[in-house]
């Protein structure tokens, strides 16, 4: 019997390296961006909540745009007297220049703290274009730019981007970096890449205005937990496609604690899992290094374990080498990635027993459809 299982799992380690190395071949750096004579007006929405490390340097990078187009930056947050909100004033009187509006303390819509902002602040849009920016991302100043590039090529309704993690706050927050860029965003691009899946990034996302109208705006998604998902599934409806362009932004991680670290990959985990319970499950062979080290636990370390065992390091080690070369930055240590294919693991098994998340110090209780439920 146990035979059996370390040849199920030597299987399964096996076809979860094999996947890995092909999510490194198809990570690339981005293409140049072409020259061209207009640029549509733009909408940037930039919702807060608290004051997070290095929210300062994020809130000055999207004034520091290299675009030719005109912008209007929308800050909003769900309470006046929220300091982030103090923060994004002083950073916007720096820059008398651009087009800034403010929206706060509107009555909150929904179970999505974050969708709710949104709706509240989409009555400032002014332009064409509406590009939604997470509080913990940071740009580099062509981004805006290719986000637009890439939403205006022929029958593009949304597009969202791939995100390299940064550890901003500690060890820990370096940790769940390594995570977002050496686990979650091969899975992105190796699903884009071999069409098996059509993913859509919350971080930062981006849609036309009048597509944003004719899925019912933001106030349409409020009550769901995989807002990012629901948003791309309705402008696909229209007869449109969602797209993840090839360059990266960054996601600032600001977990100080391990246990800020789990409960938060828990919240991501168990959303994709209320999306697809199949293709969840089948993910467990991405965790191919785990599954080659539980095979030489039940059955020994026989030359075809050891070998699979060096093919799921071989493409964890490409994975990083790709993802750091085409992002231009490294997210932690090689030697910390032990400690973060372990704790891949733990989230990902403790999933299946998970029916409640936590999102900023708020408890939700998550329904079969991917409904959030107040508690």
């Amino acid at each position: 019997m146990t035979g059996i299982v370390a040849t199920i799992l030597l299987a399964m380690a096996g076809i979860g390296a094999a996947f890995n190395l092909v999510a490194a071949l198809l990570v690339r750096k981005p293409k140049p961006l072409a020259a061209r004579q207009a640029w549509p007006s733009v909408t940037v929405l930039k919702p807060l909540h608290g004051l997070e490390p290095g929210l300062e340097a994020k809130l000055e990078g999207l004034f520091a745009h290299d675009y030719a187009g005109a912008v209007q930056i929308v800050f909003g947050t769900g309470h006046a007297d929220d300091p982030a909100l103090a923060l994004a004033r002083a950073v916007a009187a720096r820059h008398p220049a651009a087009q800034v509006a403010f929206a706060c303390d509107a009555p909150r819509i929904g179970a999505n703290a974050k969708l709710s902002n949104l709706a509240n602040m989409a009555p400032a849009i002014a332009h064409e274009i509406v590009v939604i920016a997470d509080s913990d991302v940071a740009w580099m100043p062509d981004t805006l730019a290719r986000v637009v590039n890439a939403l205006e090529q022929p029958g593009v309704g949304m597009i969202s981007c791939l995100h390299i993690g940064r550890g901003d706050a500690g060890f820990w927050s370096r940790v769940a970096a390594m995570d977002i860029s050496y686990r979650y965003m091969p899975s992105v691009v190796l699903g884009q890449g071999l069409g098996l899946a059509k993913p859509v990034l919350g971080p930062t996302m981006a849609l036309r205005a009048e597509v944003l109208a004719q899925i019912g705006g933001f106030a349409a998604f409020t009550a769901v937990l995989a807002d990012d998902y629901e948003l791309g599934r309705a402008v696909r409806a229209t007869g449109l496609r969602s797209h993840v362009p090839d360059f990266f932004i960054v996601h600032g991680c600001t977990e100080q604690t391990l246990r800020a670290l789990i409960r938060h990959e828990l919240r991501w985990s168990v959303t994709i899992f209320r999306i697809d319970p199949a293709g969840f499950t089948g993910s467990v062979v991405t965790h191919a290094t785990l599954l080659a080290v539980a095979a030489i636990a039940v059955g020994g370390a026989g030359p075809v374990a050891l070998g699979v065992l060096g093919a799921a390091l071989t493409a964890r080690l490409a994975i990083k080498a790709r993802i750091d070369r085409a992002s231009g930055q490294s997210s932690g240590q090689l030697w910390l990635m032990p400690l973060r294919l372990i704790l891949s693991g733990v989230v990902f098994l403790a999933t299946f027993f998970v029916n409640k998340v936590d999102w900023r110090g708020a408890e939700f209780g998550v329904t079969r459809d991917g409904r959030l439920q107040i508690r």
